[in-house]
């Protein structure tokens, strides 16, 4: 008995597939019967939601390690002056013996210590390094394609970055003041002319500093956006913005500068000291505030159009 011939199977072949239940077809000509997906229309606002970015940036580690730098300072500060040796009896009170004195006396030691340097090396970090840390890892033209407007993406990092530095901007004096009312008790602050505050009263002009300084040092956070911006190297962003502070601190000690002094963007840094006394002088922080806002203004303006205008190749 022979079997089947190749016209046989050939004809066979042509009848199942005819017998089966017909379906989409993939095949060009036949795409009818595909379903249709019907998509969200494109709207930028929703584009990188501060949520999504927040997230991102509380999981990287040098976001971490800020925040625990930050926490840990009032501690190491409390270890040192306990490491340390009294001053001599009978002489001036210096800001250590102060310091001692009250868990806000000690708040305001290490805002005094920290607001210079430390706090200027954190609001660089946070807004320096969100741009320029994209183009490093080649991906910020992977977000501008998703499609994010350019202007947007500005403002949503710029407005995470600004939350993480306020967070430990007003998280170093909020530690500070727990740990040295454990350390040294809820007395009285006494200022450094011996005007002396309840210890609610004190703690909460120990907070105004905290805010002061945040809102002094947004010329620091303008600065370090526009290098940001306008580099693909994080480090030279947040160095750049930490060396123009330096820079400014120095220029404001020569005191043949006279009045031009008072347009350096540092000049006004520790006006928050006039919240120490029994009546708060608010000349020296109203020009502080008004000279680093408009520092400020002038660095984001500048930021928003260079990155308006940048070719993204990375």
């Amino acid at each position: 008995m022979t079997g089947p011939t190749d016209e046989g199977r050939a004809a066979a072949g042509r009848r199942g597939r005819r017998d089966a239940a017909p379906g989409p077809s993939t095949v060009a000509g036949h795409v009818g019967a595909l379903p249709l997906v019907e998509h969200a229309p494109y709207r930028p606002e929703r584009t990188l939601p501060v949520r999504v970015e927040l997230v991102r940036q509380l999981r990287r580690r040098r976001t971490q390690v800020a925040f625990a730098l930050v926490a840990l300072l009032p501690v190491i500060l409390w270890i040192a002056f306990e490491l340390g040796d009294d001053g001599p009896p009978g002489g001036a009170p210096n800001l250590v013996d102060l310091a001692k004195g009250s868990g806000a006396n000690f708040a305001v030691f290490a805002l005094f210590a920290s607001a210079g340097f430390l706090l200027v090396v954190v609001v660089a970090l946070f807004f320096g390094d969100t741009v320029a840390a994209e183009a490093s890892w080649s991906s910020l033209r992977y977000l501008l394609a998703a499609p994010i407007p350019r202007a947007r993406l500005l403002r949503q990092k710029a407005v995470v970055a600004g939350l993480l530095s306020l967070t430990a901007l007003l998280l170093l004096p909020i530690v500070a003041l727990l740990v040295g009312t454990f350390a040294y008790g809820a007395n009285d602050l006494v200022s450094p002319t011996g005007e002396s505050l309840p210890f609610a009263a004190g703690a909460t002009r120990v907070l105004l500093g905290g805010l002061y300084v945040a809102v002094h040092l947004c010329w620091v956070a303008g600065l370090a956006m526009l290098l940001s911006v306008s580099t693909d190297a994080p480090l030279g962003a947040v160095g750049g913005a930490v060396m123009a502070s330096i820079i400014s601190q120095i220029l404001d000690q020569i005191t043949a500068l006279d009045e031009l002094r008072d347009y350096l963007p540092t000049h006004f840094g520790t006006a928050w000291s006039g919240l120490l006394a029994d009546q708060i002088d608010w000349g020296d922080m109203t020009r502080g505030a008004f000279s680093a806002v408009a520092y400020a203004a002038v660095f984001f303006a500048a930021a928003v159009v260079r990155f308006g205008r940048k070719d993204i190749t990375s």
